[in-house]
């Protein structure tokens, strides 16, 4: 974990913590539990609000069975996992799309084709807020007691402390889908421009 800016990096690692948990399958409760770590300190380090120790990125990446170049942001853009990661899909691969310095950052994720009827999602809870499009095939977000089957170009947003989790609904082909995500409850802002002369008016 070398680099010209170490502290940049220890902080932009909490997001990449916090995908790797959820690779694991793990809430925050669970892995405090494993590591000694308080569920409070995981928490703030996850939203950027604290800086990990190296002996704390040490345990995490034991824990959860990733390289600190993963964590560090200097590994391949997409890793995929030799053993598959609980509740989320086997050999989910996650193609990071920003260099998480705060404020909104996003990933591209992609499941494999699914092998029969899966069972449903395991779901985990965090701060922050989500905002999930659907760019290929049929993904399956269970959203507290909801069950919805999006397909590609559906949208769908939320508190991410609701209890969520996704799998593959299609087993024709793998399903892709991007996700923006504030880990301090931020959040996409539409804008439409005014209409001009001989432009679009109101109805």
């Amino acid at each position: 974990m070398t680099g010209d800016d170490p502290d940049g990096t220890r902080t932009a690692m909490g997001p990449r913590l916090r995908t790797a948990r959820e690779q694991y399958g793990a809430t925050l409760a669970g892995i405090s539990r494993a590591t000694g770590i308080s569920s409070s300190t995981l928490s703030r380090i996850e939203t950027g609000r604290r800086r990990p120790t190296l002996e704390v990125v040490l345990r995490l990446a034991k824990e959860y069975g990733v390289s600190l170049d993963e964590l560090a942001g200097t590994a391949p853009a997409v890793e995929r996992r030799s053993t598959p990661p609980r509740g989320f899909g086997d050999d989910k691969a996650v193609l990071p799309l920003t260099r998480y310095v705060g404020g909104l950052h996003a990933h591209k994720h992609v499941l494999p084709a699914a092998e029969g009827v899966p069972d449903r999602p395991r779901q985990v809870s965090h701060e922050g807020y989500e905002w999930l499009c659907v760019l290929y095939g049929r993904l399956w977000l269970a959203l507290g007691d909801q069950d919805l089957v999006l397909a590609a170009g559906d949208v769908a947003e939320f508190d991410t402390r609701t209890p969520h989790g996704v799998a593959n609904a299609g087993a024709g082909g793998p399903v892709e889908y991007l996700i923006l995500f504030g880990p301090q409850g931020e959040r996409l802002r539409p804008r439409t421009p005014a209409a001009g002369p001989g432009g679009p008016q109101p109805s």
